[in-house]
């Protein structure tokens, strides 16, 4: 393993705030009183790690104690944040000794997934992260947007502020969630941190509001956007962001998105958290004035693999043995043996030969059921080593839904 030249810590709840100036210095922010306080709640300082020249704080890593959704179910993940060092103290092994310390933390705490989002993409695969979840950032002209005019009663729409009905937006995300990969479980804590609005990051924009959608069994839907005035010599051109649209009826999607697209003095719209499968791109006339921008999303690293495996459900019936190789954990190195399908899954390890090889990487870019084994096995990454295996299990690491991605932690 590789050491730090200077020794990790276990974080203390007092050293919150100097995090905090050191990652607002990397990520280029500004302190805001009222969000700090919400970070402040949600941080767990036993399961974060410092690194001091001295006195100075010069490196960070951290983790949050969440359940990922996978197919079919969810899993304890370590839902990794706070990564930086000082530009003074860079390519000196410091990034590299936090984050193989982390992965052993993680493991040792019987969380067999972690997760993160990356501030650039070529970070973390050497540390075994693989791409699992992507989005759509979509920007558009909603005077080039229609959608299908409603059909019979599409239900009632109301206006009001999150924190008024955190209840419903808890129930309906909850419900929703059950059964899209990639969304992690919110407490009250994580609510708050995602609602939290101080005016000085706004941008000039209103606060952010909800609309809910009531259908004949109450309410089934909400999206959460806000406004933003601009005006032109051609008149009003103002803009539309849109946060997040969760709903259990197409009915209530049809008419939050019908809602939203057609707002008195915004002509511009963006979502910038859309999934890859998002039915609003199926659902306007002309898709292409979205503007869809695939982009990366959540990046996974199986840190216990064959719990990890046998966490998640299949879309088939699948029975295959995969070599795999993990230079920083060597416990995950070997052959096991999957088996699964839509109810139950089990992976042991296997004392036949292989019929595919790849490094726990690929098993990150696999695990939301996002990323197909023919096209991990076309970059070279993944082997097929019996003729047949890709086709067989091919098809059950797939998904009914893609995996998404609906907050920044």
């Amino acid at each position: 393993m590789t050491t730090s030249p200077l020794p990790i810590q276990t974080a203390r709840a007092e050293d919150f705030d100097e995090m905090g100036r050191l990652l607002n210095l990397l990520f280029h922010h500004g302190l805001e009183p009222e969000a700090h306080e919400t970070e402040r709640a949600i941080f767990e300082p036993e399961r974060g790690l410092l690194i001091r020249d001295g006195t100075e704080l010069v490196a960070t890593a951290a983790a949050f104690t969440r359940a990922l959704g996978v197919p079919g179910g969810s899993v304890p993940a370590a839902h990794v944040s706070m990564v930086g060092v000082a530009p003074t103290h860079r390519r000196r092994g410091l990034l590299n000794a936090l984050m193989r310390r982390q992965l052993r933390d993680i493991r040792q705490a019987g969380e067999p997934v972690a997760v993160l989002w990356a501030s650039e993409g070529r970070i973390y695969p050497r540390f075994g992260y693989g791409l699992a979840a992507q989005r759509l950032q979509i920007t558009g002209d909603t005077n080039e947007l229609r959608l299908p005019a409603p059909t019979g009663d599409e239900g009632r729409l109301r206006l009001d502020r999150p924190t008024e009905r955190l209840a419903d937006l808890a129930r309906i995300h909850d419900r929703v969630g059950a059964d899209r990969p990639g969304w992690s479980a919110r407490d009250d804590r994580w609510w708050r941190y995602v609602l939290v609005d101080p005016e000085s990051q706004r941008d000039g924009a209103t606060e952010r509001r909800v609309v809910l959608h009531e259908g004949p069994d109450g309410v089934d839907g909400y999206g959460l956007f806000r406004t933003k005035a601009q005006w032109e010599g051609t008149g009003p051109r103002g803009l539309t962001t849109v946060d997040e649209v969760v709903t259990s009826s197409a009915a209530g999607y049809r008419a939050i998105w019908r809602m939203l697209l057609s707002i008195d003095l915004a002509r511009r719209v963006s979502f910038l958290r859309a999934a890859v499968d998002e039915p609003l791109l199926r659902l306007v006339d002309e898709p292409r004035r979205l503007g869809p921008q695939l982009v990366d999303a959540l990046w996974v690293r199986l840190v216990d693999v064959p719990a990890a495996l046998a966490a998640r459900r299949y879309a088939t019936d699948v029975d295959v043995v995969v070599e795999v190789t993990d230079d920083l954990l060597p416990e995950n190195t070997g052959r096991w043996r999957l088996q699964g399908g839509p109810k139950t899954a089990s992976c042991v390890p296997a004392t036949g030969p292989a019929d595919l090889a790849c490094d726990v990487r690929c098993l990150g870019e696999l695990f939301l059921g996002g990323t197909g084994l023919t096209t991990l096995a076309d970059t070279g990454r993944l082997r097929e080593l019996r003729p047949g295996a890709l086709a067989h299990a091919g098809p059950a690491f797939g998904w009914h839904r893609a995996p998404s991605a609906l907050e920044v932690f």
